[in-house]
């Protein structure tokens, strides 16, 4: 397949497929993308498997174009009703800044064929293992394509809402029920939220002592409490250990939102059923 070159990489672009699973005892972060539901819709609409490595683009100000015809799919940010489309040889391709939400995946049919490191051709971003962070002229080599890309795809799309809670494994660090302390009260998104996490601003989760707990694994989705009690969701991208005690887990299923929430928009937690 001819290549795709990178026009403009807009603020952030990287190469995301699943992710790694088992090296965290080694100190190395799982990446993959942040928004699943839709990076898995892109792959689909164009005929790729599961395995497929993509682009995850934050906030737009992306420009490619390819010598030879492709078929592309771009999901996510702003996209109610995405589709697989034709490019034309030697066409421009572009992702603008959406509307509302702040990652889009960016599926060609055949994927995004770079070299594989540690398993994954996913980037993380914290310790920077994987394929480089795209830049403006880079030159992606695609795969071959090995399936029909779809005009539309059935499932229905995940609703966003409050993100559930499960409860945290260190309930006797916080005074009072931190799980109940998270949804009495609206937070905020703050400015510095990355896909290591999304850092959240308000109510502060106050410790029931001045006890430091010892390093230890994090799951993603962790609600981390730091010293100045504002909670951290961690994402795909964070630390597999860390020292602060977790006040509760998102749920799987909800993940996909950290992915999409701006800087200063709100976020309410509700206890998962």
């Amino acid at each position: 397949m001819t290549p795709l070159e990178v026009l403009a990489a807009g603020p952030l672009t990287t190469v995301q497929d699943r992710g790694r699973r088992g090296l965290a005892h080694l100190g190395v972060p799982g990446a993959g993308p942040l928004d699943r539901p839709a990076a898995e819709l892109a792959n689909r609409l164009v005929g790729n498997g599961p395995d497929a490595a993509l682009l995850e683009v934050t906030l737009g100000g992306f420009a490619a174009r390819s010598d030879g015809g492709l078929w592309v799919a771009v999901t996510g940010a702003g996209r109610a009703h995405p589709h697989a489309q034709w490019v034309a040889a030697g066409s421009t391709f572009r992702v603008e800044r959406p509307d509302r939400g702040v990652r889009s995946y960016v599926a060609v049919a055949g994927g995004i064929d770079v070299g594989p490191v540690l398993g994954s051709r996913a980037t993380d971003t914290l310790a920077w293992v994987g394929p480089p962070r795209v830049t403006d002229g880079a030159v992606l080599p695609v795969g071959r394509a090995t399936g029909e890309p779809r005009p539309l795809d059935t499932p229905r799309a995940p609703v966003a809402g409050p993100l559930r809670l499960l409860p945290g494994p260190h309930p006797g660090f916080f005074a009072g029920s931190a799980v109940d302390a998270l949804c009495a009260s609206a937070y905020t998104v703050r400015p510095e939220s990355n896909r290591v996490g999304l850092r959240l601003s308000g109510p502060v989760l106050r410790r029931a002592g001045a006890a430091e707990l010892p390093s230890e694994g994090m799951v993603l989705g962790a609600v981390q409490v730091p010293p100045d009690g504002q909670p951290v969701v961690l994402l795909a991208d964070r630390p597999p250990t860390g020292g602060y005690p977790v006040a509760a887990v998102v749920h799987p299923d909800d993940l996909w939102q950290c992915a999409q929430l701006r800087p200063g928009e709100p976020v309410r937690f509700v206890r998962a059923a």
